[in-house]
């Protein structure tokens, strides 16, 4: 099979698109940069030159596409540049379906990430819950508006589109805010952890395959949730202490006792621009749940995520390489 790759240098689609590489698959990328372009061809990816942002740019690189993978996303957590979040993600969604249905693409798997439904106030939700808000950040509110803005209606019209949800990211490269709590943590530095704090734990490796049969197996017009194991973030980080003979744990506090040092920091964002990165992490922190339910996954995809017990040792395990790579 033929598939067309967006986002194939980020976590998920680095993943997948090695995934597609190793089961025979050809795989066109679309890339940004010479760079970009020169890496991904070493490995005998066919790159394309062109951006999420400019629909024409994409539609040579589709021709002879069997089947498209959108996994580029703008997830900077505590960015107000809401003009290229809006462009990445709901423009570049938008432009994405609308080729799909212009080429005649068979099918389009659409990433997307349980964080849109806010807190789930430790309830696992079902895929494609509409959260009414308010939402935590602005990569949230603005991947909230591709789903629901564009991709439901999309799929309502009968668009050969299968969204997924992804449930919290992790394993090898991994460079999101959890993954920087732990680095701190393995260099010898104690952190705050709130109690309350929960999470679906989806190894990147196990969130790739989970795209690769909704491709297969999962039906148009179908959203699916890719979780894997729900547990505190406090207990993640205990784990991943005892992994490398941590004597001293996390300094565990209540949830709630965050949100008042979370809304001064948002206030001073306000005039302080460096303070509205520190905000927006410490908000999401802030005793706050991220369940999904992938019982449908499970049942109609095959979809079978690993735990974390045995997904987090190799997690560490490159935390602690990259910690002796950078000194």
């Amino acid at each position: 099979m033929h598939y067309f790759v967006t986002g194939a240098t980020g976590l998920v689609g680095r993943y997948l698109t090695s995934l597609l590489l190793a089961e025979g698959h050809s795989v066109t990328a679309l890339v940004r940069s010479r760079d970009q372009a020169a890496a991904l061809a070493d490995y005998g990816v066919r790159p394309h030159m062109g951006d999420v942002r400019d629909k024409e740019s994409m539609r040579r690189g589709l021709r002879g596409a069997e089947g498209l993978f959108h996994t580029d996303t703008w997830a900077r957590i505590g960015s107000r540049d809401r003009a290229t979040a809006t462009a990445v993600n709901v423009g570049g969604t938008r432009n994405v379906l609308e080729l799909v249905s212009e080429m005649q693409v068979p099918k389009a798997v659409l990433t997307g990430t349980i964080e849109v439904f806010g807190d789930t106030a430790g309830r696992r939700l079902p895929p494609g819950h509409r959260h009414g808000g308010p939402h935590l950040c602005l990569a949230d509110r603005t991947r909230w508006e591709a789903y629901h803005e564009v991709a439901v209606p999309a799929m309502r019209s009968g668009a050969p589109v299968v969204a997924v949800q992804c449930g919290l990211l992790y394993g090898p490269g991994d460079a999101s805010e959890t993954a920087r709590l732990l680095r701190r943590y393995l260099r010898g530095r104690v952190p705050v952890v709130p109690t309350r704090t929960a999470a679906s734990w989806v190894h990147v490796e196990d969130a790739a395959r989970g795209h690769l049969l909704a491709m297969e197996e999962g039906v148009p017009g179908r959203t699916y949730v890719l979780g894997g194991e729900d547990r505190p973030l406090l207990g993640v980080v205990r784990a991943a202490g005892r992994l490398v003979g941590k004597r001293r744990g996390p300094i565990p506090v209540p949830g709630g006792a965050l949100r008042a040092p979370a809304a001064v920091l948002g206030a001073l964002g306000a005039v302080v621009p460096p303070l509205r990165a520190p905000a927006a992490r410490l908000r999401r922190r802030a005793g706050v749940t991220f369940l999904g339910d992938d019982t449908a996954s499970r049942e109609e995809l095959g979809y079978e995520p690993r735990g974390l017990a045995e997904g987090l040792p190799d997690t560490v395990r490159s935390l602690l390489e990259d910690l002796f790579e950078t000194g």
